[in-house]
Parts: structure tokens; C-alpha cells; sequence
């Protein structure tokens, strides 16, 4: 019985371990990225989801569903000794990571929006290269050509 007990405890402290893991895999992505508040409560909301059903599959798998105040003093001890020994080691690791990910998607991102950049410039001078030419035109022609044509009643009609 005290093996059982003692291997539960074990077990549930790398649960602890694991929840640390999941916490950290959300504080990483924080100082990685520029979060909204809205997003960091869902996050939040996510991370507690997470971390209760890793405890329920704990128990469910390991200790067939039974709940024992070890077990949470396990998991407890299992946090603790992540954050305190490896949280550390772990975040110094996988931020400069993914802000070197972060730099090299940009960078291939950026390369891709040139073109497309470059193409609506062209596309918007020229457009309002031939709005400004129609407007120059339609001012220099006689009002009896505008009258005739009823562009003013059309100009009226919506708005202008």
C-alpha cells in the first residue's frame, strides 16, 4: 500500500512538472508576441482547462479515479520544483528561439508583400492619374455639353 502511495506521489508531482510545462508554454508565447488582453484571458481560461484535464487523466489512469490530499500535495511539490529549478532554463532557452522564428517569418513575409506593394502603388497612381485627367476634361467642357449629357442631374442624383 505505501509503494502505491509512494508511486502515486511520484506520479503526480510529474504532473505538477507537466502543468509547469503547459504555463510556461503560455508565458513564452506572452513575451514572445504582443497579446490583447481578451487573448491573455483565454489563454488563462485555456491554461486551467489544460491543466484539469491532465489531473483528471492522472487520476483516472493512475489512481482509477480515487482522490487523496497527497496527490495534490504532489502535484504542488511538482510545480514548485519546475518553476523554481527549470522555468528559468526553459524560457531562456525557447524565447530567443521563437523571436529568431519570429525575425526569419517576418523577414520571408516581407519579401513576399513587396511585390504586391509595389503593384498597388503602380495600380492607385494610375487610377488616380485617370481620375484626375477625367476631372480636368469635364471642367474644361462647355456647360452645353454638360447639360446635354445630364451630368450634373447625374451628379445631383447621388449625392455629389
Amino acid at each position: 500500500m505505501a509503494i502505491n502511495q509512494a508511486y502515486l506521489f511520484l506520479t503526480f508531482t510529474v504532473n505538477g512538472v507537466i502543468i509547469g510545462l503547459i504555463f510556461d508554454f503560455f508565458r513564452i508565447l506572452r513575451k514572445s508576441f504582443k497579446t490583447k488582453n481578451l487573448i491573455i484571458y483565454f489563454e488563462d481560461i485555456l491554461f486551467w482547462i489544460l491543466s484539469g484535464i491532465s489531473t483528471i487523466l492522472f487520476m483516472y489512469y493512475f489512481s482509477d479515479g480515487s482522490i487523496r490530499l497527497y496527490m495534490f500535495l504532489g502535484l504542488s511539490l511538482g510545480f514548485i520544483i519546475y518553476m523554481l529549478l527549470i522555468s528559468n532554463i526553459i524560457m531562456k532557452i525557447f524565447i530567443p528561439i521563437i523571436s529568431f522564428f519570429k525575425t526569419i517569418v517576418n523577414y520571408i513575409i516581407h519579401i513576399f508583400v513587396i511585390p504586391f506593394n509595389f503593384t498597388y502603388k503602380v495600380i492607385f497612381k494610375f487610377i488616380n492619374f485617370l481620375y484626375t485627367k477625367i476631372r480636368i476634361i469635364m471642367k474644361k467642357q462647355p456647360k452645353k455639353i454638360k447639360k446635354n449629357l445630364n451630368i450634373q442631374g447625374i451628379l445631383k442624383k447621388n449625392g455629389e
